[in-house]
C-alpha cells in the first residue's frame, strides 16, 4: 500500500492576510505524513514592482514577465514570501526548506513558445526532480516551493503556482498516493460567484464541460480547473478546492472526480 503525500497550494491573498496565513499554517503542521507546500504571490509582486517604478503588464489577466518583472518576482516569490513562510513554519516547530526551481534542479522548465502573445520569462514545467524532493521528505523536512522554475541552461522563469502544485503531485503519483489541495479565498467552485454558499461539492469532467458551456464557470477559474482535471487524469488520487478551512475535517469544499 502506497504512503500518502499531500501537496497544498496557497494563493497570494491568503499569504497577505497574516491572521488567515497563521490559521492555515496551524492546520498545515497538524497534517500527518509527507507534505509539500506551494505558494503564489502575484499581488505582492505587483505592489513591489510599483514601488520600484516598474509597470506590471497584464493581458487577459495573465502577467507579462519581462526582465524587470522577473527580477522582482525572484525577489518577492523566492525571497520575501518564501522565507517568511519558512520562518513561520520553523517557529511552529515544523522543519521546512524554501525552494525555487533552480535548487537541486527540482523544477526544470522550458520558456513558453511565442504564439499570439509573448509572455516573456514564463516557463512550463518539463521535469520534477522527485529523487531530491523525496530525500527531504524522508528526513521530515517540508519543501516550500515558490512559483519559479528554471531552464536547463540556468534561466529563471515565472511559473503558474497552480501548475507547479499539479506537476509535483503528478510526478509523485507513481510513488505515493498523492492528494492535491488548492487553498484560496473561495470555499470552492461556486454556481454563483456572489453567493459564497453556492459551493459545488463534487465536479466531474462532464459537469465541468456543461458549466463552462453555460458560462457558470469563467475567467480565472478555468485554468485552475484545467490543472485539476489534468492532475486527476495523470494519476493524482484526489483534488480539492476550498478556502482557509480546507485542511480541516468536514470543511465545505469542492472535490474533483473523474
Amino acid at each position: 500500500m502506497k504512503q500518502t503525500l499531500k501537496v497544498i497550494k496557497i494563493g497570494g491573498k491568503l499569504i497577505e492576510n497574516k491572521a488567515l496565513l497563521n490559521t492555515f499554517l496551524e492546520d498545515f503542521i497538524q497534517l500527518e505524513g509527507s507534505k509539500i507546500l506551494v505558494h503564489g504571490g502575484g499581488n505582492k509582486a505587483t505592489e513591489v514592482a510599483g514601488k520600484l517604478g516598474f509597470k506590471t503588464k497584464m493581458i487577459d489577466g495573465r502577467r507579462i514577465t519581462d526582465k524587470d518583472s522577473m527580477e522582482v518576482i525572484t525577489m518577492v516569490y523566492g525571497g520575501l514570501l518564501n522565507k517568511n513562510i519558512v520562518a513561520k513554519l520553523q517557529a511552529k516547530k515544523q522543519n521546512a526548506i524554501g525552494l525555487c526551481g533552480a535548487d537541486g534542479k527540482v523544477l526544470i522548465s522550458k520558456r513558453r513558445e511565442v504564439k499570439e502573445i509573448d509572455y516573456g520569462f514564463v516557463g512550463d514545467i518539463e521535469n520534477v526532480n522527485t529523487d531530491f524532493i523525496n530525500l527531504l521528505l524522508k528526513q521530515n523536512i517540508v519543501p516550500v516551493f515558490s512559483a519559479i522554475s528554471c531552464t536547463e541552461d540556468g534561466v529563471l522563469l515565472n511559473t503558474n503556482g497552480d501548475s507547479v502544485a499539479s506537476e509535483i503531485a503528478i510526478a509523485f503519483s507513481d510513488m505515493y498516493e498523492t492528494l492535491l489541495f488548492y487553498c484560496s479565498e473561495k470555499k470552492g467552485v461556486l454556481t454563483d460567484v456572489e453567493n459564497e454558499n453556492s459551493v459545488i461539492p463534487e465536479l466531474n469532467s462532464k459537469n465541468y464541460a456543461e458549466l463552462v458551456e453555460s458560462k457558470v464557470i469563467t475567467d480565472g477559474m478555468l485554468p485552475k480547473l484545467h490543472n485539476c482535471f489534468e492532475a486527476i487524469e495523470r494519476g493524482v488520487s484526489t483534488v480539492n478546492l476550498g478556502d482557509v478551512s480546507l485542511l480541516k475535517n468536514n470543511a465545505i469544499h469542492t472535490k474533483i472526480i473523474k
